[in-house]
């Protein structure tokens, strides 16, 4: 039974809101179409898929008590790389891929580093992308230091599909608490436990207190907090899920505002279960008065590549040189992009639609030339969509395949008011529609085809000197394939020159690429002068040069030579449109290539919400830090702009250093569709990362049992020596169109605010508060805002919720730097509406020239005292303690936010010495 057409399109609404990948769908308060996905680096090991199992069994009754009887998993489907030998157990996958998987069983990030995490670069409440899970945590190794695999599922699940954080922190372990003690940062306070310094040198191991850091007035740097092994505490599974006792998300009645916890940062200070019940999940289920039955499972194999081009000829396509374009971009795919032993058939449609080749599975060369022989040399009539796609399901079945998993590359350039006829038909077959839009105008229709079956939507111009067209086919490498076997794009370049100038540039061969490298020169009137040289300096001139598909190309055997090579391309004609591509796979199989993602944060956006573009730059799994990475975004007519993007942990980007290059997009030129192209650039700077992933699992130091501390492995760390900086790189990648609409006319209206802060850090100073965040933009991060507007008050929920109500600092010498630039700020506090006041909280609201606001910044807060250490159980001899007297001397408290300074020397009796201050303000900026 098809679907309803009202229901399809309300799902295509929905999927439309945001760039998604997962397929997961709530039903009846039960996730299905969840997608594990072994990577197929893994080792073949069927005992990972009954762990995998066993895991979600136990996840599934775990979540549904911690979630008030109200989620729990259905059905999961579990992908298994095509290396693992077959049987009889496993099916085919329809539109399950590694692109669309939830959880992703693959090696660790750096070797010996096991720890589970989720890869989450979005805002608070908005869902993250997958779980990475290794396979000696599937096999319950890690158990001591992670807790329960199951545990650990709802602890990441949480993180994926309610967009919460986690509620510690490694950057601030340790805070100040209103109870005038040193605590460890955590949710709830009522996990007890103690503050160690825990050294193992062989089998033996020795514990100390902690002794406390003169500068931090907190405990020293290597001072672990050690959870007792029976607690209580049911709260909270987003802190240590690991404890025996916890079973539920911190609460409103537990919530620990006070820590520097991850979530409070990142979710204004909001409880985790606020963050989850405020979901659509939670909107749109009741809970359950029955227990749920165990989950079902899919055993899904990849198997090879079945895919069908279903080609435009249609009259239109002889306007701006369409045929020959689209022509060149599916020798390139066919020559090039598609991967051996994937099956591979033809059809051309225009009214009506015509077989050009059934499936050939393609192991040499010999196959390839065979499909380029039916591309299309003609064009006329009108269009029909539909009938294209249904001439590919029967090149599908007379194949001997069913339609599920399979591929169509449908390539038009116009629309089709019948498209919307075979929109069900489409989406029951279980076949992805790849759709690339070329022109102006493209089909809603196949838009929502293609996101409703999973697949990529493109779309390019008619400027040629764009590659959009190329670049759109170079994206169509198998989701499933192993990322060592795909071809990347190393460079993707175009031009408009006159006759007898020159394109003159170097394309960087880094080793972890070199295998079937790929030169593609494409041209518009004349074949160019073609020069190459290898980094040895050595000309190369076997390039093939097709004349009537105005195209050369050459493939470098066996692996490229590492380094710059460079090349010099001069036109033979006027007005001559000259590209360049460069493809190449990995080196080694065993080692896997750097490579970028692209996307953006939806896939519509409505004037003057703003787009935000991120870039994910990877080898294999270890994020590449440093690198210069560029936006190029181009509309419907071809204005392009271009958007250097960030990983400063400002503005549109969540985390810094972590591979993930951000930033919003906001210089709309007219309405319509935008495609999107990254380039990414190594250099001096660029590194993989040692650094552990930001929402993760806790890594549990030890236990305390009858009052002994029972330690773990010490977690493995990475110096700095095992991960040298990069090689120079380069890579260009495209990511999926977006459509922007309701733009009025320019010149545009001023409605974009400064971007939030996201930084701010306080310190206390002497007698001043030192401020540090990196500088907004007068439209989002971009520009210089007018003002800063920093308020303080001893409530931190009053400064959040009233915050034009807080005590205003004197900012009159603060004169605000250039977006991401760092700012800097100290001021001498004003009085203090409370004596006994034990911390101040210090926000920040931007202001642009159009006396637009910003969001208000993230909440810095100072401790107004210092804390006391744990008692000593060494004995009055111990840090802290007096050999003569066991006087115990709390040193200096300092009220910043009051006028008053106070000293307290704690003896037999209190003595305290109050001072007036005056209060003064002053700026330091960088540039």
């Amino acid at each position: 039974m098809g679907l309803p057409r009202g229901f399809v399109f309300l799902l295509v609404l929905y999927l439309l809101q945001e760039s998604d990948t997962s397929l997961v769908r709530l039903s009846e308060n039960g996730y299905e179409d969840v997608i594990i996905a072994i990577d197929p680096a893994v080792p073949e090991d069927e005992t990972i898929i009954e762990r995998i199992k066993e895991m979600v069994t136990t996840a599934s009754t775990y979540l549904f008590e911690a979630t008030e009887r109200r989620f729990f998993f259905k059905n999961i489907s579990i992908l298994i790389p095509e290396s693992w030998k077959g049987g009889p157990q496993y099916r085919r996958p329809k539109q399950e891929s590694y692109k669309h998987a939830d959880v992703k069983v693959a090696p660790p990030a750096l070797p010996g580093r096991d720890e589970p995490y989720t890869r989450q670069f979005t805002e608070c409440e908005e869902k993250a992308e997958y779980i990475h899970f290794t396979p000696d945590f599937i096999l319950g190794k890690k158990e001591n230091e992670y807790g329960p695999s199951g545990k650990v599922f709802v602890h990441e699940w949480a993180h994926l599909r309610w967009g919460v954080f986690d509620e510690y922190s490694e950057d601030q372990p340790l805070y100040s608490a209103s109870s005038k003690k040193i605590e460890a940062t955590r949710c709830s306070t009522g996990i007890t436990g103690m503050n160690r310094v825990y050294r193992c040198q062989g089998d033996s191991c020795t514990s100390r207190s902690c002794r406390t850091n003169s500068t931090t007035k907190l405990y020293e740097k290597n001072c672990q907090f050690f959870p007792d092994k029976v607690q209580s505490e049911k709260a909270s599974i987003m802190y240590m899920q690991s404890i025996d006792s916890v079973i539920e998300f911190c609460k409103e009645e537990n919530h620990n505002r006070e820590a520097p916890t991850l979530h409070n940062l990142k979710c204004s200070y909001r409880s985790t279960w606020d963050v989850i019940s405020s979901s659509e999940d939670f909107i749109n289920s009741m809970p359950m008065e029955t227990p749920p039955s165990p989950p079902t499972f899919s055993l899904l194999r990849i198997s090879e590549r079945i895919t069908c081009l279903v080609l435009d000829v249609s009259g239109s396509m002889a306007n701006s040189d369409r045929l020959y374009r689209m022509n060149q971009a599916a020798q390139y795919f066919l020559m090039q992009i598609i991967e051996n032993r994937s099956q591979v058939g033809m059809v051309h449609f225009n009214h009506q639609a015509n077989i050009k080749s059934q499936l050939i599975q393609i192991n040499s060369d010999a196959e390839r030339s065979q499909l380029l022989e039916a591309l299309p040399t003609v064009v006329n009539g009108g269009t029909s969509i539909c009938s294209g796609i249904r001439a590919a399901f029967e090149v599908f079945k007379n194949g001997g395949f069913q339609t599920d998993g399979t591929d169509i590359v449908l390539l038009t350039d116009g629309e089709d008011n019948t498209a919307k006829d075979c929109i069900n038909e489409v989406t029951e077959s279980g076949s992805i529609v790849h759709f690339i839009a070329l022109g102006p105008a493209a089909d809603k229709a196949v838009i929502n085809m293609s996101i409703l079956t999973g697949g990529k939507h493109k779309f390019a111009t008619d400027l040629a000197e764009s590659n959009g067209l190329i670049d759109a086919f170079g994206d169509l490498a198998s989701e499933n394939s192993d990322v060592t076997q795909k071809s990347l794009q190393l460079e993707s370049k175009g031009v408009v020159l006159s006759n007898g100038l020159w394109l003159n540039d170097t394309i960087i061969i880094d080793s972890t690429v070199g295998r079937d490298t790929f030169f593609l020169v494409t041209w518009r009137n004349a074949a160019p002068g073609i020069s190459l040289w290898d980094p040895k300096g050595t000309q190369i001139t076997k390039f093939t040069v097709d004349v009537d598909s105005k195209m050369a190309y050459l493939s470098i055997p066996g692996i490229a030579q590492v380094g710059v090579w460079t090349y010099n391309l001069q036109a033979k004609a006027n007005q001559e449109i000259l590209t360049i591509t460069v493809t190449s796979r990995a080196a080694n199989s065993s080692v896997p290539p750097i490579t970028v993602n692209a996307k953006v944060n939806r896939d519509t956006s409505s004037f003057p919400s703003p787009m935000i573009v991120y870039a994910e730059v990877l080898q294999g799994y270890t994020p590449i830090i440093g690198a210069h990475v560029t936006a190029i975004i181009e509309s419907n007519s071809g204005n392009t702009k271009e958007l250097k993007l960030l990983d400063n942990g400002a503005g549109a980007d969540t985390f810094k250093g972590d591979g993930v290059y951000s930033r919003y997009f906001t210089a709309y030129s007219e309405n319509g569709r935008y495609s999107l192209k990254v380039r990414a650039d190594g250099g001096a700077n660029s590194a993989r990362s040692s650094q552990h992933p930001s929402n993760r699992a806790a890594y549990v130091p030890g236990w305390v049992v009858n009052g002994e501390i029972k330690g773990n492995p010490p977690r493995p760390e990475t110096t700095e020596a095992t991960h040298p900086v990069l090689e120079n790189f380069t890579r260009t990648t495209s990511g999926d169109a977006f459509v922007v609409s309701n733009i009025p006319s320019h010149p545009l209206p001023d409605q974009y605010p400064p971007s939030q802060i996201t930084d701010l850090l306080a310190t206390l100073d002497g007698e001043e508060i030192s401020l540090t965040w990196t500088a907004p933009g007068d439209d989002f991060d971009v520009g210089r805002v007018q003002q800063y507007i920093i308020r303080m008050s001893e409530n931190i929920i009053d400064l959040r919720d009233n915050f034009d109500q807080a005590l205003q600092v004197n900012t009159t010498n603060l004169l605000p730097n250039e977006a991401n630039s760092k700012e800097n700020f100290s001021f001498k506090p004003e009085n203090s509406s409370e004596e006994n006041a034990t911390h101040v909280f210090i926000a920040i609201q931007s202001v642009d020239k159009s006396n637009l606001t910003s969001k208000l910044s993230n909440i810095a807060q100072v401790a107004l005292f210092t804390p006391q250490a744990e008692p000593e159980p060494d004995g009055p001899e111990g840090p802290g303690g007096s050999p003569h007297s066991g006087v115990s001397i709390s040193t200096i408290v300092l009220s910043v936010v009051g006028s008053v300074v106070l000293v307290c020397i704690i003896l037999s009796a209190t003595i305290c010495i109050f001072k007036n201050r005056r209060p003064s303000s002053r700026a330091v900026t960088t540039f």
